[in-house]
């Protein structure tokens, strides 16, 4: 049993989104992901998105530590890619956010944008939100930790 003030390590993350607010969860926890153009699945017969990614644990108590998570988006109509070369399977994509965007209505469809580092983004046409994000693997220690700068122009 730990004592009274002891930190208790967070287990994995495992996350299911079904509106564009659980998305924000999600988003937040995939910030600063990385993963390579190859580690990214469409399949268009079960209308999945897989993106098998390096997840930096903004939760832990421990920094600086990723752990191996699979992302993956159900419902998927379409998916469109900009800045992404497909056939350069080994080149590394780092995750900023993960958003959604209504097409309006009673309509529960829309996109989901996933935005990389330097212009990259992949959007996907969705009858609905439904994500789910969960870890596969334990932590291990990263080699830098991502930094944010909370001013703006400074």
């Amino acid at each position: 049993m730990r004592g009274r003030g002891a930190s208790r390590e967070p287990g994995p993350l495992k996350l299911l989104a079904q509106d564009a607010d659980d998305l924000k969860v999600i988003s937040a926890a995939v910030q600063d992901a990385i993963c390579k153009i190859g580690d990214i699945r469409y399949e268009p017969g079960p209308r999945r998105l897989t993106l098998a990614l390096n997840r930096y644990r903004w939760e832990g108590a421990v920094r600086r530590e990723r752990v191996r998570a699979a992302l993956q988006f159900g419902d998927v109509l379409e998916v469109k890619a900009r800045g992404i070369r497909r056939e350069a399977s080994e080149a590394v994509l780092a995750l900023l956010a993960v958003t959604f965007e209504a097409t309006g209505g009673e309509d529960p469809g829309g996109v989901v944008a996933l935005t990389f580092a330097d212009g990259g983004d992949l959007r996907l046409r969705v009858e609905a939100v439904e994500a789910a994000l969960a870890d596969v693997s334990g932590p291990w220690p990263a080699r830098s930790a991502p930094r944010h700068d909370s001013a703006v122009g400074s």
